[in-house]
């Protein structure tokens, strides 16, 4: 079964960067697709991002298309997810998340295998 580490989130001004890392390990990596997700106080959770397992293909919410890219590096066993431009609508818990033996990505939660504890964004306006 695979685990999922993120790191990376913080706070932030509206305007500003980050950077989030989730470090994978427990089985082979480069079989998955994977993606992120985003959870507000009270809101549902909610896709933003995933590649394919090559990253080859890559998928976003239209909210967050042309701010944040999603990038994967398999010899570190990491998925990125750069987040510029950041507002305070942005402001989530951000969760990495796994989908086994798929090389496709997808917007829906329920395809995805296995999550990671979540990290916290905060941006202030």
């Amino acid at each position: 079964q695979g685990q999922l580490v993120e790191s990376g989130g913080g706070l932030v001004q509206a305007g500003g960067s980050l950077r989030l890392s989730c470090a994978a390990s427990g089985r082979t990596f480069s079989s998955d697709a994977m993606g992120w997700f985003r959870q507000a106080p009270g809101k549902e959770r909610e896709f933003v991002a995933a590649i394919s397992w090559r990253g080859g293909s890559t998928y976003y919410a239209d909210s967050v298309k042309g701010r944040f890219t999603i990038s994967r590096d398999n010899a570190k066993n990491t998925v990125y997810l750069q987040m510029n431009s950041l507002k305070p609508e942005d402001t989530a818990v951000y969760y990495c998340t796994r989908r086994y033996s798929s090389r496709s990505p997808s917007r829906d939660l329920t395809d995805f295998d296995s999550w990671g504890q979540g990290t916290q964004v905060t941006v202030s306006s």
